[in-house]
């Protein structure tokens, strides 16, 4: 089972796909989200998200703020426009 993600700015898509696992700075502290997890919708500090996809290279994204939804395993990370990137194996 994975996750289907797909992480937006108001001006583009940052990244889309499917991944095992995601972290992200959540403004109570952060927040791990795995297949399965329950429905939550969350705001975002400035901090890292992290999405781990199925074939290992995590994906690195610096954000300013915004929000995050999962809900049946979609998830939704909607984050301010001048978010960076960067990708790395592990």
């Amino acid at each position: 089972m994975a996750l289907s993600v797909e992480v937006v700015a108001t001006d583009r898509t940052v990244w889309a796909g499917e991944a095992s696992a995601i972290t992200a700075p959540a403004a109570d502290g952060s927040i791990g989200i795995l297949p399965g997890h329950q429905p939550v919708l969350a705001v975002l500090r400035p901090g890292t998200v992290r999405v781990t996809p199925a074939d290992g290279q995590k994906v690195d994204l610096e954000v300013s703020g915004g929000f995050v939804s999962v809900d049946h395993d979609t998830v939704t990370i909607v984050v301010d426009p001048s978010v960076e990137s960067g990708t790395h194996a592990e």
